[in-house]
C-alpha cells in the first residue's frame, strides 16, 4: 500500500520590503497618503483595525502604520533625501494574498510617483 501524500505546507503570506525615491512634496503629504491608503484598503477588500500617522514637523516627513486584520503596511518618508521605506505583509489565512500585496506596492509607487531603489519579497 502506498504512503499518503504529505500535507501541503501552509505559506503564511508575502512580505514586501522596499525603498523608493519620490518627489519631496509627495513624501510630505501625510493627509493625502492617509486618504490613499484608506481607499486602497477598502477597494481591495481588506480590513483596517487601527492606524497611526505621525508627521515629524512642518515640511518634514511622516511615518504611518496601518494594522489590518490581514496584517499590516507601513511607510516612513524622508523628503529631505527624496526617499521612503515601505513594507506590506498580508496573511494567507483566508485566501492567497500574494497578488494583493504586489498590487498594494505597485499602487503605492504610482501614488507617490516613485522610482524603486530596493525591493525584496519574503515568503513567510
Amino acid at each position: 500500500m502506498p504512503l499518503p501524500a504529505p500535507p501541503t505546507a501552509y505559506a503564511a503570506g508575502l512580505h514586501i520590503l522596499a525603498t523608493f525615491a519620490a518627489p519631496a512634496a509627495a513624501l510630505r503629504n501625510a493627509a493625502g497618503s492617509q486618504k490613499f491608503f484608506a481607499e486602497l484598503v477598502v477597494r481591495l477588500g481588506l480590513t483596517c483595525v487601527g492606524e497611526v500617522y505621525h508627521v515629524f514637523a512642518e515640511n518634514a516627513g511622516f511615518t504611518a502604520v496601518l494594522a489590518l486584520t490581514e496584517s499590516h503596511l507601513s511607510i516612513h518618508t524622508w523628503p529631505e533625501h527624496g526617499l521612503a521605506t515601505f513594507d506590506v505583509f498580508l496573511s494567507n489565512f483566508r485566501r492567497d494574498n500574494h497578488a494583493t500585496v504586489r498590487r498594494i506596492y505597485q499602487e503605492t509607487l504610482g501614488f507617490f510617483a516613485a522610482e524603486e531603489r530596493t525591493y525584496a519579497e519574503v515568503l513567510r
